[in-house]
């Protein structure tokens, strides 16, 4: 494994973990309107990403990307994605339908390597489209055990996906790409916020504002990772890794969130050993190339 494959691995690693937790801050934020909690989480993502381009001197890096629009273009699409991206995955938590984002997520992989084909022209090793004809066989179990068209579990897998794939094409790292991203947002999440608080007549209380600006990190530093891993990693590869997201989402609504997924153990299992598949083989697919070299 290369030096760039190992770090892509390590920040896609961080990612997906810390997004499987993702559900444990919303237990402890509570109930909150889904739209008002994406424009909070985008305002102060702003306010941390600002910190942090200060710190590390990347304005001029900033700037310059708000000034060149082929760049400019495609990060606004980007935001608007991800955006709509926490829209659909606040919204499943709000009404209590994680196992669905959870499923949304079991999509995603799918998604991203058939943009990884089509759009990057990856090819595939045979023992991963083993992994793929597995992990497909569970997603449409999981599908069809749910009893319902899974349309916000879909969103969230759209979204995300092409969101992937247009991070992986714009040439920017990504603290830079994420804090151009948050800096498109920021004044219609402030402009609705201030709408929101003047109709209302009062803002939160103390608490209540401290767990909102709480979710500046909590969207932040995945966001890094994976930003700084889609530049490293074949689409396929990074897509894959997601499976860790909804495998601790789903464990975390069985023992947090008391949802209930009785008889659907196997198709679970069927999407843990695509996971197992593929990641052997690309093991000992890299350990080959590096012992060629």
């Amino acid at each position: 494994m290369t030096p760039t494959t190992r770090e892509g691995f390590l920040y896609g690693l961080g990612a997906y973990v810390w997004w499987g937790l993702v559900p444990i801050y919303f237990l402890w934020l509570g109930k909150f309107a889904a739209l008002d909690f994406v424009a909070h989480r985008i305002v102060w993502s702003a306010v941390l990403l600002a910190v942090v381009v200060t710190l590390t001197q990347r304005w001029p890096d900033t700037v310059r990307c708000f000034r060149t629009p082929a760049i400019l273009a495609p990060l606004t699409v980007s935001a608007i994605l991800v955006a709509y991206n926490w829209l659909m995955y606040v919204l499943c938590v709000v009404i209590g339908q994680i196992v669905q984002a959870s499923l949304g997520y079991f999509i995603l992989p799918l998604v991203s390597v058939v943009l990884g084909m089509v759009v990057f022209r990856e090819r595939l090793r045979p023992m991963q489209y083993l992994a793929i004809a597995f992990a497909a066989a569970g997603v449409c179990s999981l599908t069809w055990a749910a009893g319902v068209f899974p349309a916000l579990g879909l969103a969230v897998a759209l979204s995300f996906s092409v969101y992937g794939m247009i991070r992986k094409k714009v040439p920017v790292d990504g603290l830079v790409g994420l804090t151009v991203e948050t800096f498109v947002l920021t004044p219609v999440a402030l402009g609705y916020l201030v709408l929101v608080y003047c109709q209302r007549g009062e803002t939160d209380d103390v608490e209540t504002m401290f767990k909102l600006s709480v979710s500046g990190v909590v969207t932040a530093v995945p966001l890094l990772c994976f930003g700084q891993a889609a530049r490293r990693l074949p689409l396929a590869m990074l897509g894959f890794m997601q499976y860790i997201s909804p495998s601790l989402q789903f464990l975390l609504a069985l023992w947090l969130f008391d949802e209930k997924v009785e008889g659907r153990w196997l198709n679970y299992v069927l999407v843990w050993i695509a996971l197992v598949i593929f990641s052997i083989d690309s093991f000992f697919w890299y350990r080959r190339r590096q012992m060629a070299h």
